[in-house]
């Protein structure tokens, strides 16, 4: 078996891409040869070949190369041919040469009805053409209609086969769209959360540097300890954004060696006390942080959400430099974990809308969460976070 499949595939795929013409034509001289070898030959007591008779047996097979082109005109002009050799006594063929290939192109290719009526039509005019015939034997009735309808069922089984083969390879296609969609999408959000990460980064730090390069000029003669620790905190917080970002940047590069492998280090709620204590000793900014609940572990995503909000309402906070005190309070709920930065801040008001906070909106409804941000009931300005806290996060994703 696997002999055979070894030559016949070759072959099959040579056949389906050569010029169909070819293939038809050199089937078409095929079918008249075969058709011929009886006249050639004749068996004694048969009707000797005339020339309407090779005539009308080359209309059996001529037509046969445009059958794919034109499939029920092809079988219409071999059925008319081979209804006239019976007619005449041509003779008809003792194998309906033109007739199989007939039946099998109309069962491959066919519309449902004119399959239907082709195939019908040969078995009766193959019965009718019998029963007129001299010494007409029972084998020979069983030997046309069963080779007509091997025919035309090896046709319905290459119709079958044709149409499994491009269902298989339309859902090929389909999942290869689907996959290069998903993977633009994958792709997007990575970015998207790159940016994102790089924004926090940056923002956070420059604020905290502005601030204290405005204020290093103004103490440097009359405090120059504390003009001192202003220009060392601006330095510290200058490395650490070269070292997240360089951290960014070398995992982008392991990404593309490693084809999207690797992820990026995510700062966690652990990371908050430190913060805090950043932001406190780059600034002249009080900060105070404030647990309320049992704290408990989260989704990844969901406690770098928790933790870009927080650096993001500082820096906001820091960026309009009338604030004198923030209060970050974590409030656990069972199934929820609030977060809220408020500070007293009294320059003009700030807009809800930047940059900074709409990525803060975009973190939290990825985690199923809601973001919101305005003044406070009090004054200053108020960012309240909402995440899901419990374990079945899916179902506040939807």
């Amino acid at each position: 078996m696997s002999a055979v499949r070894s030559w016949y595939a070759p072959l099959a795929i040579r056949l389906r891409t050569t010029n169909p013409y070819v293939v038809d034509s050199a089937l078409a001289a095929l079918v008249l040869f075969a058709a011929s070898l009886q006249w050639m030959f004749p068996d004694e007591g048969d009707d000797p070949l005339s020339r309407v008779g090779w005539l009308l047996g080359a209309a059996t097979a001529v037509p046969l190369v445009w059958r794919r082109r034109f499939p029920y005109a092809c079988a219409l002009a071999v059925s008319a041919a081979t209804t006239a050799m019976a007619y005449h006594h041509a003779p008809p063929p003792d194998v309906l040469y033109g007739g199989l290939v007939v039946l099998y192109t109309m069962a491959a290719q066919g519309l449902p009805w004119q399959r239907r009526s082709m195939l019908a039509s040969w078995l009766l005019g193959a019965v009718v053409t019998m029963q007129h015939k001299e010494h007409s034997e029972p084998f020979e009735y069983a030997f046309h209609l069963t080779g007509m309808i091997c025919a035309y069922g090896l046709g319905v089984l290459s119709r079958v086969q044709r149409a499994y083969t491009a269902a298989v390879e339309d859902r090929a296609r389909r999942l290869e769209r689907e996959r290069a969609a998903e993977t633009a999408r994958a792709i997007a959000q990575e970015r998207s959360r790159i940016a994102r990460d790089m924004h926090d980064i940056l923002a956070h730090a420059v604020s905290l540097m502005v601030v204290q390069a405005e204020a290093g000029p103004v103490v440097v003669r009359s405090d120059p300890d504390r003009a001192e620790a202003a220009f060392d905190a601006i330095a510290a917080s200058g490395r650490d954004a070269m070292t997240q970002l360089r951290r960014i940047l070398g995992v982008l590069k392991e990404e593309e060696r490693r084809g999207g492998a690797a992820r990026l280090p995510q700062p966690d709620l652990a990371g908050l006390p430190d913060l805090v204590r950043q932001v406190a000793a780059s600034t002249a900014l009080r900060v105070e942080l404030s647990v309320r609940g049992r704290s408990r572990p989260l989704p990844p995503d969901t406690e770098v959400a928790a933790y870009r909000a927080v650096q993001e309402a500082l820096t906001n906070t820091v960026k309009h430099a009338y604030a004198s005190c923030a209060q970050v309070e974590l409030d656990w709920a069972e199934d929820e974990l609030t977060l809220t930065v408020t500070d007293d801040g009294r320059g003009p008001a700030r807009t809800a809308g930047g940059h900074g906070l709409i990525g803060l909106r975009e973190r939290a409804a990825a985690c199923g969460g809601s973001a919101e941000a305005g003044p406070g009931p009090r004054g200053g300005f108020r960012v309240v976070v909402r995440l899901p806290a419990t374990a079945e996060r899916e179902a506040a994703l939807g």
